[in-house]
């Protein structure tokens, strides 16, 4: 005698008009406890307001990302810049090549050894950071006091500590 098969439930599109069955999983957590899916929401409600301002500075959230790391902890060879602004190395490449043609940066060879370069902020990349970050300060406080400075630290802990688990 075997297990009895559970009815798999369907479900009714309003939109399509089309009745369709969906498998559920015991084991899958609801969207609303998944850590992968709360973490993209989280970082969409920080981002979102954020993204606008830097469109209007005309620099991506990744190329702000490498102008703040070059700004925060100056020169430094492209690896170093990808692992510090979360990019991937490839990625860098072409972000490292846009925001030279606009002046925000400068490569140069390392003169000890020829096969390194090293990144630079410049003064137009030092420009973009001053001109926009009371705006973002202000975005960045929102989200701290809407959460509260206890959360908030916490929230910065708990993330902090989640970066450094071993895979």
């Amino acid at each position: 005698m075997g297990r009895k098969k559970q009815p798999i439930p369907t479900l009714y599109c309003e939109i399509t008009g089309i009745a369709r069955k969906f498998p559920m999983s015991k084991n899958l957590p609801l969207t609303s406890r998944s850590l992968p899916i709360a973490l993209l929401r989280a970082r969409e409600r920080v981002m979102g307001p954020i993204r606008g301002v830097l469109a209007d500075a005309g620099v991506t959230e990744q190329q702000w990302r490498v102008l703040r790391v070059l700004q925060e902890e100056g020169p430094q060879e492209p690896t170093q810049i990808a692992e510090r602004a979360c990019l991937l190395l490839p990625s860098l490449t072409r972000i490292l090549k846009k925001l030279e043609d606009k002046k925000l940066i400068f490569r140069q060879r390392d003169m000890n050894d020829r096969r390194r370069q090293i990144v630079e902020i410049g003064e137009d990349g030092l420009q973009v950071i001053h001109a926009n970050l009371t705006e973002i300060m202000q975005l960045s406080e929102n989200t701290r006091a809407a959460l509260g400075p206890d959360k908030h630290d916490m929230l910065l802990d708990l993330l902090g500590e989640l970066h450094d688990l071993e895979a």
